[in-house]
């Protein structure tokens, strides 16, 4: 398979996609400054150089082009104010989206975080970043030529990922390693039965591929 990753360098990004290598698929993987392409070719991943703040739909989608699935990982970090939660984490979201359909990369996941939602209240930075996250899922559902999955994970942590997790439609709050984020993206690149699903995710006692297979099942 042909994969696209969109934040290509973040810290999830390049986890995946050093799995997805190893898994024998071509990655490539979209970045804002030329510096972070050797962190990519590291990884595995082909450095695709666009701005997704300032990007038309036409530039993304032609950057889809032959995608068999793009995997939206961009976020505007936590350092960031609540503007770029706006043009990041909300609509450069929804560009890759329909930039997708337009292009007919159907499968699309976008990691989102645990408890998003476009009518979260409160005036706080992380307030609006819950507001954009929701908002960019809202949109993804309706994108009816996409099958889309939506991966809500708990607390990230840098801890060395066990492989063990819990995976359901809600599990409650919880930490999660990053090694673990990137271990279940991969699986579910890799099973559209997970499509139309919104899934959360923390630490467990189940095995990533396992988790995944099982709720694809459900």
């Amino acid at each position: 398979m042909r994969i696209v990753i969109a934040g290509g360098h973040g810290q999830i990004a390049l986890r995946l996609e050093r799995l997805l290598s190893v898994r024998g698929h071509e990655v490539a993987g979209i970045i804002r400054k030329p510096e972070q392409g050797n962190a990519l070719r590291a990884a595995g991943a082909e450095p695709v150089l666009l701005d997704l703040e300032s990007a038309s739909v036409e530039q993304v989608a032609a950057v889809l082009q032959g995608a068999d699935a793009v995997v939206f990982a961009a976020g505007a970090g936590p350092g960031s104010g609540a503007e770029r939660k706006e043009t990041v984490d909300k609509r450069a979201a929804m560009l890759t989206a329909d930039a997708a359909e337009r292009a007919g990369a159907h499968r699309f996941l976008i990691v989102s975080s645990m408890g998003a939602d476009p009518a979260h209240t409160g005036d706080e930075v992380f307030d609006a970043y819950l507001r954009a996250k929701g908002a960019a899922d809202e949109h993804v559902r309706g994108r009816a030529g996409l099958e889309w999955t939506i991966l809500r994970p708990g607390m990230l942590t840098n801890d060395a990922g066990t492989g063990l997790v819990r995976l359901e439609a809600g599990t409650g709050r919880g930490p999660v390693p990053r090694d673990d984020v990137a271990a279940v993206l991969a699986e579910l690149v890799e099973t559209p039965a997970t499509a139309g699903l919104t899934l959360e995710l923390i630490s467990g006692s189940v095995p990533v591929a396992v988790a995944v297979k099982a709720i694809a099942g459900n």
